[in-house]
C-alpha cells in the first residue's frame, strides 16, 4: 500500500477521497433517491430539528475524523493509509466515526426529506460497510499495525461509542 509521504499530499488525497466516497454515498445518492423533495412536516417543527441535527452531527464528525487522517499523513482511502494508527478524537470514542457519521447523514436526511426509501438505502449501507470492515479493513489493520491494533480493537468498540475516552 502507498502512504501518502507528504502533508500536502495527504490533505489532497484526504479530500478528494471526502467528495468521492461519502460525498457521493451521503450526498449524491440520497438526493437521487429523494429528488431533494423536502417533505412538508407542518408544525411538526421537531421532526426538522433532529434531521437538521444528524445531518450536521455527521458532517462534523465525518470531517474531523478526515482531518486526522491527514494529519497523521496519510487519507482515509484504503491504497494511501497513515503511517501510523490513528486513535485520536473520535477514534478514542468508537473506531469506526466516519461510517457512523455517513449514516448519521443520510438517517438525517431520510427524516428531511421524508423518505423511507433513504431509511431503506441506510440499511443497505450499513450492511456494506459492515462486510467491508469485518472482511477487509480489520484483518487488513491487524495485519498492518499488529498487537496496537489488536489493543485498540479490544478497548474501543467498533459501532457504540464508548462514554468516556480510551487512552492507551
Amino acid at each position: 500500500m502507498a502512504q501518502a509521504s507528504s502533508p500536502a499530499r495527504a490533505w489532497i488525497g484526504t479530500v478528494l477521497f471526502l467528495f468521492l466516497a461519502p460525498g457521493i454515498v451521503a450526498g449524491l445518492v440520497p438526493g437521487l433517491i429523494s429528488g431533494w423533495r423536502w417533505f412538508d412536516w407542518g408544525s411538526a417543527w421537531i421532526v426538522l430539528f433532529f434531521a437538521w441535527s444528524a445531518i450536521a452531527a455527521g458532517v462534523a464528525f465525518l470531517l474531523h475524523a478526515f482531518a486526522l487522517f491527514a494529519v497523521h499523513r496519510g487519507t482515509p482511502a484504503p491504497v494511501a493509509p497513515t503511517e501510523t494508527l490513528v486513535v485520536r478524537g473520535a477514534y478514542r470514542f468508537v473506531r469506526n466515526p466516519m461510517y457512523l457519521a455517513v449514516l448519521s447523514i443520510i438517517l438525517g436526511q431520510a427524516l428531511l426529506f421524508g423518505s423511507w426509501g433513504l431509511v431503506i438505502y441506510a440499511v443497505i449501507v450499513l450492511a456494506a460497510v459492515v462486510a467491508f470492515v469485518k472482511g477487509y479493513e480489520e484483518p487488513t489493520l491487524t495485519e498492518t499495525y499488529g498487537e496496537q491494533y489488536l489493543n485498540y480493537r479490544r478497548h474501543v468498540p467498533g459501532w457504540w461509542p464508548r462514554f468516556t475516552p480510551w487512552r492507551e
